[in-house]
């Protein structure tokens, strides 16, 4: 069986040659290219193995490709504001997107608006689900970072609106990115911010781990699969990597070269907006707003491909391809569905375009919905409904028959012949 292979999608904020591309990760050639529009930084996602989603930069809707059909745009999602975040669950089951200040939570498969999360007070800057769909991140310009439980947010119960798992407010500037690790809610979380420092926590415990100090401003952070180092994307295009094994780590410290695996990569001109890590941790992809992206060698630090852009980089990955990304002929199992643009259902007599999603911010409760149980419940009673009405039917039909038969036929419905 072959390995699964692994590419760059990639995608700048001038949006002239296409919106988002995808590249080979040895080669560098360019495999796809999805025109239409530009994305803005933290918001392109792959729904599924099946979409490709972007939000488009300082505009009020999210572009969506299928991922076999690069040279055509789908369909645009309109949205109430700008998109500042996007995300999709690794599981293809939930779609968040951050808008102002609110988190907006749908299911993907009925198009449900699930919820309005309103726990941050400035504007969202970054979303990020744990590997299995469990939790997911926000970060804000608010400083905060808050830990949500899926299983919390999607509840049925109007009467007790969600409340994030975790709050960290260790941050005093706004938070920039967001890694979440392996392994689920046991996972690791790096955050980093404007203040000059990147912090390690533990979803678990809800405790911080590790802050790590720099001299320049923060502008993106990832772990290699193995955490054994943590990269840090500065404001001044420098990349730094500090080394999670270290025998004098502490758990506040200030990053200093040293022979230990604390390490800087030089090469960009101007801050590092996004980073991301090979699956055997032997390659590290950047993206920078000096309009190019790089592939580093981890272990020499020499940056070994440069792919140019013709603007900043807004948004720069290594994810697997998906199964179907070359099967031309292939199409999406199931269609993207009408996305609710109200929490409560009996709002929705407003229709929407047939294939786009009308949003609208709202309150931070959601009406009840019938649950499965209650749906098979109530169709069980109207086919039983169904039933008895047939049964009365014939037990009429047969009275009719029978009252028009004589008394004295032999055949009469009567026991004994009064003739």
């Amino acid at each position: 069986m072959a390995a699964p292979m692994e590419v760059v999608v990639c995608a700048d904020s001038a949006g002239q040659l296409w919106n988002c591309a995808v590249f080979d990760l040895h080669s560098g050639t360019n495999l796809f290219s999805y025109r239409g529009g530009n994305s803005s930084a933290r918001s392109l996602t792959v729904l599924n193995g099946e979409f490709i989603l972007g939000a488009q930069l300082g505009k009020n809707f999210i572009n969506v490709w299928e991922i076999q059909r690069k040279d055509q745009l789908q369909q645009k999602i309109v949205c109430p504001g700008i998109v500042t975040c996007l995300t999709a669950s690794p599981d293809g089951l939930y779609l968040l997107a951050g808008i102002a200040e609110a988190i907006y939570v749908w299911e993907v498969s009925s198009g449900s608006l699930l919820a309005i999360l309103n726990r941050h007070y400035q504007d969202l800057t970054c979303l990020r689900f744990t590997d299995d769909s469990s939790h997911f991140i926000s970060g804000g310009k608010d400083n905060l970072v808050l830990v949500w439980s899926l299983t919390s947010v999607v509840q049925l119960d109007s009467s007790h609106p969600p409340e994030p798992r975790h709050v960290w407010a260790r941050h005093s500037l706004p938070v920039t990115d967001i890694h979440c690790g392996l392994m689920g809610a046991q996972a690791r979380v790096a955050t980093a911010s404007l203040d000059q420092t990147v912090k390690l926590w533990e979803i678990s415990s809800g405790e911080m781990l590790l802050s790590i100090l720099f001299d320049v401003g923060i502008m993106s952070v990832t772990l290699d699969p193995c955490e054994y180092f943590l990269f840090c994307g500065g404001s001044d295009g420098n990349i730094f990597q500090v080394s999670l094994c270290s025998t004098h780590l502490s758990r506040e410290k200030t990053f200093q070269s040293d022979n230990e695996g604390n390490q800087v990569f030089k090469g960009h001109r101007n801050l590092v907006t996004c980073l991301s890590v090979s699956m055997d941790g032997t390659l590290l992809l950047s993206g920078s707003h000096d309009e190019t992206a790089r592939l580093w060698d981890i272990q020499s630090k020499q940056s070994i491909r440069t792919i140019n852009h013709k603007g900043p980089v807004t948004n720069a990955s290594i994810i697997l391809a998906p199964a179907n990304m070359f099967l031309p002929d292939s199409r999406p199992a199931v269609p993207l569905p009408r996305f609710s643009r109200h929490l409560n259902p009996s709002e929705q007599g407003e229709g929407t375009e047939s294939g786009g999603v009308s949003l609208r911010l709202g309150p931070s409760s959601q009406a009840l919905e019938e649950t499965y149980l209650e749906k098979a419940e109530k169709l069980y009673s109207l086919m039983c409904a169904v039933t008895d009405k047939k049964i009365r039917r014939d037990v009429l039909k047969a009275c009719l028959e029978m009252a028009r038969t004589p008394r004295c036929a032999c055949q009469s419905w009567r026991r004994k012949c009064r003739h």
